[in-house]
């Protein structure tokens, strides 16, 4: 495992493993709100994050530095607990706050692949497709949360 990916992987695995906790507190009483926040762990907080994380680490030509590595892990985890706090609250100035973070995480993850390894330009390719697609569902998230409020 690269060492810029493991700071990704190791909150990646800890928000799966509390979704899964959350989950089984849950099932007795399942609601909409536990549902979507196990889901959104999982998906974002997990699968996501080890997505950008490890592919930053194996597609970028130069390795990232610790400083962007840094911000990285700060804002886009700031923007999934925002997100969480201000949906699970309906707060919705909340939501927007952790979008603006989330918005401005994957531009820094785009910064950190904008050069790919020679023969791996297409999968910085796949790689950015999953930022353009977590940049959509942050704005379909919006559109709802603004709808719900």
């Amino acid at each position: 495992m690269k060492n810029s990916a493991i700071p990704f992987a190791i909150i990646a695995g800890i928000s799966i493993v509390a979704a899964g906790f959350i989950s089984a507190i849950t099932a007795f009483s399942p609601s909409y709100s536990a549902s979507w926040a196990v889901a959104y762990l999982i998906l974002v907080v997990g699968v996501a994050q080890l997505a950008l994380g490890f592919g930053q680490a194996a597609f970028a030509e130069k390795p990232p530095s610790k400083n962007l590595v840094g911000a990285e892990v700060v804002l886009f985890n700031l923007a999934n607990l925002a997100t969480l706090l201000g949906t699970l609250l309906a707060w919705i100035a909340l939501v927007y706050l952790g979008a603006v973070l989330m918005m401005i995480a994957l531009a820094l993850f785009l910064w950190g692949t904008r050069q790919a390894k020679p023969g791996r330009v297409w999968l910085v390719y796949g790689f950015r497709a999953i930022i353009f697609i977590l940049l959509i569902s942050a704005g379909i998230g919006l559109v709802i949360a603004s709808i719900k409020k």
